[in-house]
């Protein structure tokens, strides 16, 4: 089921192209490929349990970037594991989510047991419910709608946003206009292309940072992630950098596939979702010269692309040219 919530699923792809030429191109995510390099942990933070004090400290660290107080953020093992916490936080009967989107949102919610609809975004406030989820910008699409407009059509209704793109939009962020029933979900790997580090946050009021806290215990991360995170969260010049070139690489990526008879049709700095007639034949010819993509069993013409990385840019333009 994995598979059909996200990408890189490199193993079943070489399986699937056992002739593929290695290394692979895992263009499948919509990761950052020139994220992000800083000092880790040094290897004494790893022969011991990591003090609580220290995860206050990313907490913090991470607060400031978010633009909230500290007692309003817990940090998890990733933004997935936080959306895994959720329906056993919040007391809700039914959810709707705002879709297509981020499949493992609707699964988190079924497996809890509570009754999941998943709608249009466009209708999303005006479903009967007592929880709302929506992936902002979202996931494949991008579409995106300020925060502060999110938390206000909410209402008093529990509302969940996953934010785990919004870095490179921060301004799109609902953090700063949090109420007691808003939560909001962060991740860090995308946007500082550190994803196994495994490193998120749930934001929302203290009380359910504290819940939050008390379900994951005193070490929620490692010595690694409290390390990496707080000094990339402190450099402020990389990440303002970062969006910029992220925009003209996008940009880029944008010139590439539209030359090569895709149409654009969404997307963010980090991806760009475009259609093409038989997108899974398109994806099986770029995975028989070991570039990896990510389809969509929901709408047959749908084919996501991250962004190759400074190195891979030629290898990206030649495989898309000959798997036409």
């Amino acid at each position: 089921m994995a598979a059909l919530f996200h990408g890189g699923r490199l193993a079943a792809a070489r399986a699937e192209h056992p002739s593929a030429p290695e290394p692979w191109l895992d263009v499948s995510t919509g990761i950052n490929p020139d994220g992000w390099r800083g000092v880790r942990a040094p290897t004494t933070a790893l022969t011991v349990l990591p003090d609580p004090a220290e995860t206050a400290a990313l907490e913090a660290a991470a607060a400031l970037a978010f633009g909230c107080e500290p007692d309003q953020v817990a940090a998890v093992p990733g933004a997935e594991a936080g959306l895994r916490l959720l329906p056993g936080l919040l007391d809700v009967a039914r959810v709707a989510i705002a879709g297509p989107t981020y499949g493992s949102h609707a699964d988190a919610w079924r497996q809890a047991r509570v009754t999941t609809t998943e709608i249009e975004r466009s209708t999303l406030f005006q479903q009967p419910t007592d929880a709302l989820v929506v992936v902002n910008p979202n996931n494949p699409d991008g579409a995106m709608t300020p925060g502060v407009e999110l938390v206000a059509a909410a209402g008093r209704r529990w509302l969940v946003i996953d934010e785990s793109f919004v870095d490179t939009e921060p301004t799109m962020s609902a953090i700063p206009h949090l109420n007691e029933r808003t939560v909001v979900l962060r991740s860090f790997g995308k946007f500082y292309c550190l994803p196994g580090l495994r490193l998120g946050f749930v934001v929302g009021s203290p009380e359910l940072a504290r819940r939050v806290r008390a379900r994951t215990g005193d070490w929620p991360v490692s010595g690694d992630a409290i390390a990496m995170g707080c000094a990339a969260y402190a450099d402020t010049a990389w990440a303002l950098k970062t969006r910029a070139s992220l925009v003209w690489d996008m940009e880029r990526l944008d010139g590439l596939l539209t030359a090569t008879s895709f149409t654009i049709v969404g997307g963010t700095p980090l991806f760009r979702l475009a259609r093409y007639g038989d997108a899974k034949g398109r994806a099986w010819r770029l995975g028989e010269q070991g570039v990896l993509v990510r389809t969509f069993p929901h709408d047959p013409t749908l084919i996501r692309f991250g962004l190759p990385g400074r190195k891979n840019w030629r290898r990206l333009q030649a495989a898309l040219e000959a798997s036409r």
